[in-house]
């Protein structure tokens, strides 16, 4: 650590998504050493990557709302964001973004990067799944907007997604992607939203796309669409 040099932002990009709930808890044990760093090369600010997933199934999520997260990666993102809450006040600002589908490394692009045809679960009123999407130019941007920031004006909390949600269905018919439609199995989530009005208060000339052909765009990028 001490061969990293001084900085007055970190940004801990790093984290475990799948495995066991003890592997999962990694996520905890990467807060503190973020942490760690920032203190040792004297940072104002850490920004930890949280997630979406921690509200649960629901729309328009707010920072305030109450999560309720239903799996073990939420689970233990929030126990993470609850671990960061009780860091001690130090002159550190340290801010959990709960960001939204990552285009390029959510679910749907791995299934458009995959030999198979793309299925996609359709809900009883005949529509897809629909989430609150980030493209990776936008949150580089609002990464380096954030750590431009004072640091006493970071919140706890903060969404991180374009403003407007986005169908599944529409980014696949931007890709000009064929595929197929399943009954939504039981537990599937149909909707899971957030409200960014916390995010664009902060930085109100951010501009994020949520344009089906722009997420569609950074998939292909990313190689998940052929």
């Amino acid at each position: 650590m001490h061969e990293l040099p001084r900085c007055d932002t970190v940004i801990a990009l790093w984290g475990r998504t799948a495995g066991t709930p003890e592997h999962l808890a990694d996520n905890t044990v990467l807060a503190h050493v973020a942490r760690d760093i920032a203190r040792a090369r004297g940072a104002r600010r850490v920004l930890h990557f949280s997630s979406m997933a921690v509200y649960g199934p629901g729309t328009d999520w707010k920072e305030t709302d109450a999560p309720a997260p239903a799996a073990d990666y939420a689970r233990a993102k929030r126990a993470m964001e609850q671990a960061v809450a009780e860091f001690a006040d130090d002159g550190i600002a340290h801010c959990c973004l709960r960001m939204g589908n990552l285009a390029g490394a959510d679910s749907l692009a791995a299934a458009m990067s995959g030999r198979a045809r793309v299925t996609l679960d359709r809900f009883a009123e005949g529509t897809g799944p629909e989430r609150s999407y980030l493209c990776p130019a936008d949150l580089a941007r609002a990464l380096a907007a954030l750590a431009a920031l004072p640091h006493e004006a970071l919140p706890g909390l903060l969404n991180l997604a374009a403003p407007t949600p986005v169908a599944m269905e529409n980014i696949l018919e931007a890709a000009d992607q064929s595929f197929a439609w399943r009954p939504a199995p039981d537990g599937a989530v149909q909707r899971l939203t957030m409200d960014t009005t916390r995010l664009r208060g902060l930085l109100p000339g951010l501009e994020l796309s949520s344009e089906p052909a722009d997420i569609a765009a950074a998939m292909h990028a990313a190689g998940g669409a052929g």
